[in-house]
């Protein structure tokens, strides 16, 4: 398959410029582009083509509501691991948008779907948390490409979660995603802009044939 200059700079522009997004505005998404967005998740690769993940789609305020309450406890729990200027610097930081953004998409993992022998999971059984990721970041991607803002909310009890949603108990919530315009586009990832890491260096981390291998 071959694709025009233009467009292999279009996907390498996407993938650098997409970013982690904290802050939304309450604007409606057109209901077209969040269904080319999970569209463009649904196509994602799948070890053994297992597909294990699901979309909630969470667009009542009660929920977000009882959803962002969970992350801020789970972020007030996570401050403890933080002293001094460390601990305010985190304090500081805005982990999740949830009650502002239009919408929030709870992506879930089910290991048991294709049954108990899945091409691949047997081997290693991560793969459908794998598998999974790999469609959020088609998701990502494809936000960004839709002018769409996205953000993943990482501090929550799994158990929280899954109360709230109504989740089964062996579904694994992987992913709060909250998708939304916003007017505050972060030119660098947010962590680097508040100088809490940087990005390592490419040539640091590539090996040749074996580890700490060199040419």
């Amino acid at each position: 398959m071959l694709f025009t200059e233009q467009e292999k700079q279009a996907v390498y522009k996407v993938i650098e410029a997409r970013r982690d997004v904290r802050s939304f505005l309450t604007q409606p998404l057109p209901d077209e582009a969040v269904q080319r967005i999970l569209r463009a998740a649904h196509y994602g690769p799948s070890v053994g083509f297992m597909q294990p993940w699901n979309f909630i789609l969470i667009t009542s305020a009660e929920v977000k509501e009882r959803l962002a309450w969970a992350a801020e406890k789970e972020r007030k729990a996570l401050a403890i691991h933080y002293e001094g200027e460390r601990a305010e610097q985190f304090l500081r930081l805005k982990v999740q948008g949830i009650q502002e953004a239009p919408l929030t998409v709870c992506v879930t993992c089910d290991p048991t779907r294709g049954g108990s022998h899945v091409l691949g999971r047997n081997s290693i059984p991560e793969t459908d948390i794998m598998s999974t990721a790999c469609a959020i970041q088609n998701m990502w991607l494809a936000s960004c490409a839709e002018g769409i803002a996205m953000g993943w909310v990482s501090f929550y009890k799994k158990n929280d979660v899954r109360d709230i949603l109504e989740l089964p108990p062996h579904i694994d919530p992987v992913a709060l995603l909250s998708l939304g315009y916003t007017d505050d586009y972060p030119a660098a990832p947010i962590l680097e802009t508040e100088k809490w890491e940087k990005r390592r260096e490419l040539d640091t981390l590539i090996y040749q044939n074996k580890w700490g291998g060199t040419a």
